[in-house]
């Protein structure tokens, strides 16, 4: 199963539904991961699963430090795009070379 089958197994309704009954129940137990111990199997995932998207939610409402998922998105788009940039900057230098070196030879056999 690939990253992408894993993050859709639960919908964002689901997701959001449940981080909202970790942070409503939060003080009936001693720690977050007490708390999200408790609740992910009544979800149905695993404590780790949960505790992503419990603290996801914080970054993404200023409650923890960290990049939102809209910046983190962003960060990856740019990157990609910067990879194909140089990527084409590479094909652009081997390009004039090669054509730099054919308009030497053609002047030179003059």
């Amino acid at each position: 199963m690939n990253k992408q089958n894993k993050q859709n197994k639960f919908s964002p309704e689901v997701r959001e539904r449940s981080v909202r009954l970790v942070q409503e129940h939060r003080g009936e137990y001693p720690s977050l991961w007490a708390a999200v111990e408790s609740i992910a199997p009544k979800i149905g995932c695993v404590p780790s699963t949960l505790l992503e998207w419990v603290k996801r939610s914080e970054i993404n409402n200023g409650a923890r430090e960290g990049l939102t998922s809209s910046e983190r998105d962003r960060l990856k788009a740019l990157e990609r795009e910067n990879r194909e940039l140089r990527r084409a900057n590479e094909i652009l230098k081997t390009a004039s070379a090669f054509f730099a070196q054919a308009e030497l030879d053609r002047v030179l056999k003059k």
